[in-house]
């Protein structure tokens, strides 16, 4: 239903007719999220669209027809989901036109500073409050933490920034003091829950 939508009395509690989001996406592009974790019977549907355009809503009749760029993303090995009869070769083949593989946050600490200043800015906006400097150590002391929890891991750290820092500028003392809420401590394992993540576009 929320992929192809639904006709009104296609189950209970659908009053009225629910538009998808293909049929929302037409003529643009549609993210799917943590492709790798959907049903196998919905890849069955999702192969159907991507091969040949077209769909029914969920208890309808109409044939529905889109022309949508589909990127998808995961932080799991296909070809592995693959081999385990999790994941429809076919739909794999379908989606991987164009592969990327970002690299998990602590690969690349050179981006820190920027996304935690985008992060900042966003909670400011959010939380109605003003925005908050980085110092240069502050900059340091995130570079240095490994990030198990990779990218959501540094937006929740800077958050916790915005809401909790009481000076405008952000001090190396506040960051660990984030981390340390955060309940998180440093270590050198590998974050093997958050690989890196595959876009896959068609």
């Amino acid at each position: 239903s929320e992929l192809f939508g639904h006709e009104a009395g296609a189950f209970t509690g659908a009053s009225k007719r629910h538009v998808g989001r293909f049929e929302q996406a037409n003529g643009g592009t549609l993210f799917l999220d943590e492709i790798g974790d959907m049903p196998l019977p919905l890849q069955t549907r999702l192969l159907r669209v991507l091969a040949e355009g077209e769909f029914f809503r969920v208890g309808g009749r109409e044939l529905i027809r889109v022309d949508v760029r589909v990127v998808a993303a995961t932080h799991q090995d296909l070809e592995t989901l693959v081999e385990q009869g999790r994941f429809r070769a076919d739909l794999l083949h379908r989606l991987d036109m164009v592969r990327l593989w970002l690299p998990p946050l602590r690969e690349r600490v050179d981006d820190v500073a920027q996304l935690a200043a985008t992060f900042l800015a966003s909670a400011a906006r959010r939380l109605d409050v003003p925005r908050k400097r980085l110092s240069a150590a502050a900059v340091q002391a995130l570079r240095q933490h490994d990030w198990p929890g990779n990218v959501r891991e540094l937006e929740n750290v800077c958050w916790r920034l915005a809401a909790l820092a009481v000076a405008d500028g952000i001090s190396a003392d506040d960051v660990q003091a984030a981390l340390a809420r955060g309940g998180r401590r440093r270590t050198a394992a590998t974050d093997s829950a958050t690989p890196g993540q595959w876009d896959h576009a068609l």
